[in-house]
């Protein structure tokens, strides 16, 4: 059973699904046979980085796919240690050589590192390696609103999307509203928060309960209600056409404002604030 998702199109015209399969700790053969059935439930979009160390394992799960690549939209991201002009081009590059695969759909900053104040040089590569036929939409991850100004200030080219840590016990308002103003798409990373935490939370129980859902439907529903492209990660067939299996019902308003009302000012899953979290 394949199940067929909603996509939202970009400030450049390219195209995303609202729900994708987060990669993060899937590598391997067994990685590849997760992906494979992800992209067999119906998924398009795949998100990997630099730092996950499986680009590789997204390339031969496309290979071994029945899906033409170009139905695919692939992610990865650049980490911090590679910001510097010649290395961010040079990473890029290694991102694809890994994976086998002639283009990313999609590739981003995977955090500003303000600290090490380079995050420009690095944007200045991305942008480059989108004229050179490497990368199809660039963007960024972890920006705050004042580093994406930075920018589109000094490059003229303003990101397409900006994923960040969005769930319901850290909606991320202020930043949503801020995105849909200079028409950037959110991404939510770890959308289902810790799901442990969110599964046993009797208030999105309730909700789950009133449309015969799951939470975790009812969280990734929220999610796409909110205009935001929420990236799961499963590696379980079952669980993965559930999270995608979320476009036969709504949440009203009352519902909405409810799940948002989680918001936590300590929601920070792993306290990464990227005004001065770094990643390398």
């Amino acid at each position: 059973m394949e199940t067929s998702i909603p996509e939202l199109t970009l400030h450049d015209g390219v195209t995303l699904p609202v729900v994708g399969l987060g990669t993060g700790k899937l590598r391997g053969n067994a990685g590849v046979n997760a992906i494979v059935s992800a992209i067999d439930a119906g998924y398009r979009l795949l998100d990997s980085a630099y730092n996950y160390e499986n680009e590789g394992t997204i390339g031969e799960a496309v290979r071994r796919s029945s899906v033409p690549r170009e139905e695919l939209r692939i992610t990865s991201k650049l980490p911090g240690r590679y910001h510097t002009y010649d290395q961010a081009v040079v990473a890029i590059q290694e991102s694809l050589y890994r994976a086998n695969l002639d283009y990313y759909d999609l590739y981003l900053i995977h955090w500003p590192n303000p600290k090490q104040n380079q995050y420009v040089e690095a944007w200045q590569a991305l942008i480059d390696a989108k004229k050179w036929g490497f990368i199809r939409s660039i963007g960024v991850s972890n920006f705050l609103p004042d580093h994406i100004e930075r920018l589109e200030k000094e490059t003229g080219v303003r990101p397409t999307v900006n994923q960040i840590e969005l769930h319901p016990f850290f909606n991320q308002e202020a930043q949503r509203k801020w995105h849909e103003a200079h028409d950037i798409k959110t991404q939510s990373w770890s959308p289902l928060a810790r799901a442990n935490d969110v599964f046993e939370n009797e208030t999105l129980q309730k909700i789950a309960r009133k449309h015969n859902k799951t939470v975790s439907q009812v969280i990734l529903r929220w999610h796409y209600q909110l205009g935001a492209i929420s990236i799961p990660r499963s590696s379980n067939p079952r669980r993965q056409l559930e999270n995608i299996s979320i476009f036969d019902f709504s949440l009203d308003d009352a519902d909405m404002n409810v799940i948002s009302g989680l918001a936590r000012p300590d929601g920070r899953l792993r306290n990464q604030d990227p005004a001065v979290y770094e990643e390398f």
